[in-house]
């Protein structure tokens, strides 16, 4: 019962992202996931709140990691393009 209502608040506290950077959500939602994640392992153990706390943790670091890679991936694709369209149209 615990993981259900678990997964209700994260689900609610998801929906309300609308306002949010893209960075907040990625670390929100990573957490959430992990939170859920962690909870039902540690449910499993014997800890659900331990369990959830220790996901919570990992998946805001993985939240904030896949945010890095992404900001570096559109960093990477930007530079591209714009050395295309600088090329482009200085060979005309």
């Amino acid at each position: 019962m615990k993981t259900t209502i678990t997964m209700l608040v994260c689900a609610l506290a998801l929906a309300g992202c609308s306002n949010m950077t893209d960075t907040q959500q990625r670390a929100l939602s990573g957490t959430a996931i992990g939170a859920g994640g962690g909870a039902i392992l540690g449910a499993i153990g014997g800890n659900a709140a331990l369990g959830a706390v220790a996901g919570a943790g990992a998946g805001l670091i993985g939240g904030l990691i896949y945010d890095n890679v992404k900001k570096n991936e559109q960093a990477s694709y930007q530079q591209g393009y714009n050395a295309g369209r600088s090329s482009s149209s200085t060979s005309h």
